[in-house]
Protein backbone atom coordinates (compact mmCIF):
# COMPACT_ATOMS: atom_id res chain seq x y z
CA UNK A 1 0.00 0.00 0.00
CA UNK A 2 1.51 3.37 -1.33
CA UNK A 3 0.82 6.65 0.34
CA UNK A 4 2.19 9.75 -2.04
CA UNK A 5 2.21 13.37 -0.18
CA UNK A 6 3.58 15.83 -2.21
CA UNK A 7 7.04 14.26 -2.91
CA UNK A 8 7.39 12.18 -0.17
CA UNK A 9 6.31 8.92 -0.63
CA UNK A 10 5.61 6.11 2.02
CA UNK A 11 5.49 2.13 1.34
CA UNK A 12 3.32 -0.20 3.94
CA UNK A 13 4.13 -2.26 5.32
CA UNK A 14 6.57 -0.66 6.89
CA UNK A 15 6.54 1.20 10.92
CA UNK A 16 3.65 3.10 11.74
CA UNK A 17 4.08 6.70 11.46
CA UNK A 18 3.86 9.04 14.38
CA UNK A 19 2.26 12.34 13.81
CA UNK A 20 3.42 14.92 16.23
CA UNK A 21 1.02 17.92 16.92
CA UNK A 22 1.81 21.52 16.92
CA UNK A 23 -1.68 23.63 17.90
CA UNK A 24 -0.69 27.84 17.03
CA UNK A 25 -3.92 28.30 18.99
CA UNK A 26 -4.66 29.84 22.62
CA UNK A 27 -7.54 27.29 23.08
CA UNK A 28 -6.82 23.93 22.36
CA UNK A 29 -7.90 21.44 25.16
CA UNK A 30 -4.51 19.66 25.99
CA UNK A 31 -1.88 23.01 24.83
CA UNK A 32 -3.63 25.45 24.06
CA UNK A 33 -1.26 29.21 23.99
CA UNK A 34 1.85 27.18 24.62
CA UNK A 35 2.64 27.11 21.64
CA UNK A 36 0.86 30.47 19.99
CA UNK A 37 4.11 32.76 19.45
CA UNK A 38 5.67 31.58 16.16
CA UNK A 39 9.20 31.04 17.46
CA UNK A 40 7.68 28.59 20.16
CA UNK A 41 5.33 26.83 17.41
CA UNK A 42 9.15 26.19 16.11
CA UNK A 43 11.04 24.80 18.40
CA UNK A 44 8.30 22.77 19.55
CA UNK A 45 8.14 21.25 16.54
CA UNK A 46 12.13 20.61 16.05
CA UNK A 47 11.84 19.00 19.44
CA UNK A 48 9.37 16.70 18.26
CA UNK A 49 11.00 15.52 15.24
CA UNK A 50 14.21 15.19 17.55
CA UNK A 51 11.87 12.44 19.46
CA UNK A 52 11.64 10.95 16.54
CA UNK A 53 8.15 12.74 14.59
CA UNK A 54 7.73 11.62 11.12
CA UNK A 55 5.11 14.01 10.29
CA UNK A 56 4.25 17.29 11.82
CA UNK A 57 0.73 18.54 12.12
CA UNK A 58 0.57 22.11 12.46
CA UNK A 59 -3.03 23.64 13.48
CA UNK A 60 -4.05 27.28 13.97
CA UNK A 61 -7.61 26.74 14.76
CA UNK A 62 -8.95 24.65 17.76
CA UNK A 63 -11.70 22.03 16.99
CA UNK A 64 -12.09 20.94 20.63
CA UNK A 65 -16.17 20.68 21.33
CA UNK A 66 -17.35 23.98 21.03
CA UNK A 67 -14.36 25.54 20.26
CA UNK A 68 -15.03 29.27 18.59
CA UNK A 69 -13.53 29.64 14.88
CA UNK A 70 -11.26 32.18 13.63
CA UNK A 71 -10.97 33.97 10.62
CA UNK A 72 -9.32 33.08 7.59
CA UNK A 73 -6.25 35.79 7.84
CA UNK A 74 -6.01 34.81 11.93
CA UNK A 75 -5.61 31.37 10.75
CA UNK A 76 -2.55 32.08 8.07
CA UNK A 77 -1.06 34.51 10.47
CA UNK A 78 -0.85 31.87 13.08
CA UNK A 79 0.17 28.95 10.85
CA UNK A 80 2.49 30.62 7.72
CA UNK A 81 5.21 31.68 9.42
CA UNK A 82 6.12 28.14 11.31
CA UNK A 83 5.49 26.50 8.31
CA UNK A 84 7.66 28.13 5.76
CA UNK A 85 10.69 27.86 8.94
CA UNK A 86 9.95 24.20 8.86
CA UNK A 87 9.50 23.45 5.76
CA UNK A 88 13.14 24.99 5.09
CA UNK A 89 14.36 23.10 7.72
CA UNK A 90 12.80 19.59 7.05
CA UNK A 91 11.90 19.48 3.43
CA UNK A 92 13.64 16.85 2.44
CA UNK A 93 12.48 14.67 5.32
CA UNK A 94 9.79 15.12 7.49
CA UNK A 95 6.47 15.91 5.68
CA UNK A 96 4.31 18.41 7.47
CA UNK A 97 0.05 18.62 7.54
CA UNK A 98 -2.21 21.65 7.82
CA UNK A 99 -4.64 21.29 10.40
CA UNK A 100 -7.41 22.96 8.94
CA UNK A 101 -11.33 23.15 7.57
CA UNK A 102 -10.56 26.18 5.55
CA UNK A 103 -9.41 25.55 1.58
CA UNK A 104 -7.85 28.82 1.58
CA UNK A 105 -5.37 28.35 4.66
CA UNK A 106 -4.82 24.64 3.03
CA UNK A 107 -3.75 25.94 -0.69
CA UNK A 108 -1.40 28.61 1.50
CA UNK A 109 -0.21 26.43 3.63
CA UNK A 110 1.06 24.26 0.68
CA UNK A 111 2.50 26.73 -0.91
CA UNK A 112 4.46 27.79 2.26
CA UNK A 113 6.00 24.00 2.33
CA UNK A 114 2.91 21.51 3.69
CA UNK A 115 2.36 18.22 1.80
CA UNK A 116 -0.66 16.54 3.74
CA UNK A 117 -4.25 18.36 4.57
CA UNK A 118 -5.91 17.16 7.59
CA UNK A 119 -9.73 17.95 7.06
CA UNK A 120 -11.98 17.58 10.25
CA UNK A 121 -14.59 18.56 7.87
CA UNK A 122 -14.62 15.78 5.26
CA UNK A 123 -17.93 15.81 5.83
CA UNK A 124 -18.61 18.83 3.68
CA UNK A 125 -20.86 18.93 1.04
CA UNK A 126 -18.50 21.16 -1.41
CA UNK A 127 -15.83 19.93 -3.62
CA UNK A 128 -13.29 22.85 -2.81
CA UNK A 129 -11.09 21.42 -0.72
CA UNK A 130 -10.60 18.34 -2.68
CA UNK A 131 -9.65 20.36 -5.33
CA UNK A 132 -6.84 21.53 -3.31
CA UNK A 133 -5.87 18.60 -2.41
CA UNK A 134 -6.14 17.38 -6.44
CA UNK A 135 -4.57 20.51 -8.40
CA UNK A 136 -1.65 19.96 -5.25
CA UNK A 137 -0.91 17.10 -5.16
CA UNK A 138 -1.12 16.99 -1.36
CA UNK A 139 -2.36 13.82 0.56
CA UNK A 140 -5.77 14.27 2.23
CA UNK A 141 -6.99 13.16 5.54
CA UNK A 142 -10.79 11.75 5.30
CA UNK A 143 -11.65 12.15 9.08
CA UNK A 144 -15.33 11.33 10.20
CA UNK A 145 -17.20 14.06 12.16
CA UNK A 146 -20.90 14.22 12.95
CA UNK A 147 -21.74 17.79 12.66
CA UNK A 148 -19.42 20.38 13.55
CA UNK A 149 -16.80 21.08 16.32
CA UNK A 150 -19.86 23.33 18.10
CA UNK A 151 -22.37 20.92 17.78
CA UNK A 152 -20.34 16.72 17.25
CA UNK A 153 -20.62 16.20 21.40
CA UNK A 154 -24.55 17.03 21.15
CA UNK A 155 -25.77 13.62 22.28
CA UNK A 156 -24.49 11.89 19.24
CA UNK A 157 -26.03 9.00 18.18
CA UNK A 158 -25.58 6.00 15.60
CA UNK A 159 -27.41 2.76 14.87
CA UNK A 160 -23.55 1.22 13.99
CA UNK A 161 -20.89 3.70 14.91
CA UNK A 162 -18.35 0.89 12.67
CA UNK A 163 -20.72 0.81 9.70
CA UNK A 164 -21.87 3.94 9.32
CA UNK A 165 -18.50 5.53 9.67
CA UNK A 166 -16.96 2.68 7.09
CA UNK A 167 -20.44 3.72 4.24
CA UNK A 168 -19.02 7.14 5.28
CA UNK A 169 -14.94 6.33 4.14
CA UNK A 170 -16.90 4.43 1.14
CA UNK A 171 -18.68 6.88 0.25
CA UNK A 172 -16.01 10.06 0.43
CA UNK A 173 -13.29 8.07 -1.21
CA UNK A 174 -15.57 7.93 -4.62
CA UNK A 175 -16.23 11.62 -4.29
CA UNK A 176 -12.86 11.91 -4.07
CA UNK A 177 -11.78 9.92 -6.92
CA UNK A 178 -14.60 11.56 -9.40
CA UNK A 179 -12.91 14.99 -8.12
CA UNK A 180 -9.60 13.36 -9.59
CA UNK A 181 -7.48 12.51 -5.75
CA UNK A 182 -5.38 10.05 -6.64
CA UNK A 183 -6.54 6.93 -4.06
CA UNK A 184 -2.88 6.98 -2.80
CA UNK A 185 -2.95 10.57 -1.33
CA UNK A 186 -5.44 9.16 0.89
CA UNK A 187 -5.32 8.78 4.54
CA UNK A 188 -8.68 7.55 7.34
CA UNK A 189 -9.21 8.80 10.20
CA UNK A 190 -12.81 7.62 12.02
CA UNK A 191 -12.74 10.79 14.00
CA UNK A 192 -12.01 9.61 17.59
CA UNK A 193 -13.89 12.32 19.97
CA UNK A 194 -15.36 13.47 17.08
CA UNK A 195 -19.05 13.63 17.28
CA UNK A 196 -18.69 9.94 19.57
CA UNK A 197 -19.51 9.27 23.05
CA UNK A 198 -17.77 7.37 25.16
CA UNK A 199 -19.35 4.17 24.10
CA UNK A 200 -18.39 4.77 20.03
CA UNK A 201 -14.85 5.34 21.04
CA UNK A 202 -14.49 2.20 22.34
CA UNK A 203 -16.26 0.50 20.27
CA UNK A 204 -14.46 2.27 17.40
CA UNK A 205 -10.90 1.15 19.02
CA UNK A 206 -11.90 -2.49 19.31
CA UNK A 207 -13.47 -2.66 16.14
CA UNK A 208 -10.94 -0.62 13.63
CA UNK A 209 -9.55 -3.72 11.67
CA UNK A 210 -12.76 -3.34 9.92
CA UNK A 211 -11.65 -0.13 8.36
CA UNK A 212 -8.21 -1.90 6.70
CA UNK A 213 -10.66 -3.15 4.05
CA UNK A 214 -10.03 0.06 2.20
CA UNK A 215 -6.96 -0.49 1.60
CA UNK A 216 -5.90 2.78 3.02
CA UNK A 217 -3.84 4.09 5.55
CA UNK A 218 -5.49 4.54 9.08
CA UNK A 219 -4.71 7.83 10.86
CA UNK A 220 -5.75 7.41 14.94
CA UNK A 221 -6.12 10.19 17.31
CA UNK A 222 -6.43 9.40 21.03
CA UNK A 223 -3.86 11.53 22.35
CA UNK A 224 -4.96 13.29 25.74
CA UNK A 225 -8.66 12.90 24.33
CA UNK A 226 -11.49 13.19 26.92
CA UNK A 227 -12.46 9.80 26.46
CA UNK A 228 -9.12 8.67 27.62
CA UNK A 229 -9.71 10.41 30.92
CA UNK A 230 -13.08 9.28 31.28
CA UNK A 231 -11.89 5.36 31.30
CA UNK A 232 -8.43 6.25 33.34
CA UNK A 233 -9.93 8.97 35.46
CA UNK A 234 -7.05 11.36 34.87
CA UNK A 235 -8.60 14.46 34.45
CA UNK A 236 -5.99 16.46 33.47
CA UNK A 237 -4.65 16.19 30.13
CA UNK A 238 -0.97 15.36 31.21
CA UNK A 239 -2.18 12.24 33.60
CA UNK A 240 -3.92 10.64 30.16
CA UNK A 241 -0.51 9.66 28.79
CA UNK A 242 -0.46 5.48 29.84
CA UNK A 243 -4.49 5.91 28.38
CA UNK A 244 -3.29 7.44 24.93
CA UNK A 245 -0.49 4.74 24.76
CA UNK A 246 -2.64 1.90 25.56
CA UNK A 247 -5.14 3.37 22.42
CA UNK A 248 -2.32 3.77 20.18
CA UNK A 249 -0.70 0.43 20.56
CA UNK A 250 -4.03 -1.42 20.49
CA UNK A 251 -4.68 0.64 17.24
CA UNK A 252 -1.44 -0.54 15.45
CA UNK A 253 -1.91 -3.77 16.52
CA UNK A 254 -5.64 -3.59 14.82
CA UNK A 255 -3.79 -2.52 11.73
CA UNK A 256 -3.37 1.32 12.22
CA UNK A 257 -0.12 2.85 10.04
CA UNK A 258 -0.37 6.57 11.49
CA UNK A 259 -0.79 7.67 15.08
CA UNK A 260 -1.22 11.55 16.50
CA UNK A 261 0.22 12.22 19.44
CA UNK A 262 1.41 15.06 21.62
CA UNK A 263 3.93 12.77 23.01
CA UNK A 264 5.84 11.77 20.34
CA UNK A 265 8.84 9.87 21.93
CA UNK A 266 6.71 7.76 24.28
CA UNK A 267 4.49 7.07 21.94
CA UNK A 268 7.50 6.59 19.29
CA UNK A 269 8.72 3.70 22.22
CA UNK A 270 5.32 2.08 22.57
CA UNK A 271 4.60 1.29 19.03
CA UNK A 272 7.86 -0.35 18.36
CA UNK A 273 7.22 -2.83 21.15
CA UNK A 274 4.02 -3.35 19.98
CA UNK A 275 4.81 -3.91 16.50
CA UNK A 276 8.14 -6.24 17.98
CA UNK A 277 5.39 -8.86 19.60
CA UNK A 278 2.77 -8.57 16.43
CA UNK A 279 5.67 -9.78 14.27
CA UNK A 280 6.46 -12.74 16.29
CA UNK A 281 2.32 -13.93 15.72
CA UNK A 282 2.87 -13.83 11.97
Amino acid sequence: MLLRAGHFEFQFPRPALVMGVVNVTPDSFSDGGRFLEATQAIDHALQLIEEGADLIDIGGESTRPNAIPVSEEEELRRVLPVICELSQKTRVTIPISIDTMKPVVARAAIEAGASIVNDVAANRSDTVMWQVARDTGAAYVVMHMLGTPQTMQRDPRYHDVVREIGEFFSERLSRLAECGVQAERTILDPGLGFGKSLEHNLELLARLRHFTTYQRPLLLGASRKAFVGQVTGAKETAGRLPGSLACACAAVAAGAQIIRTHDVAATRRALRMTEAIEAKRK
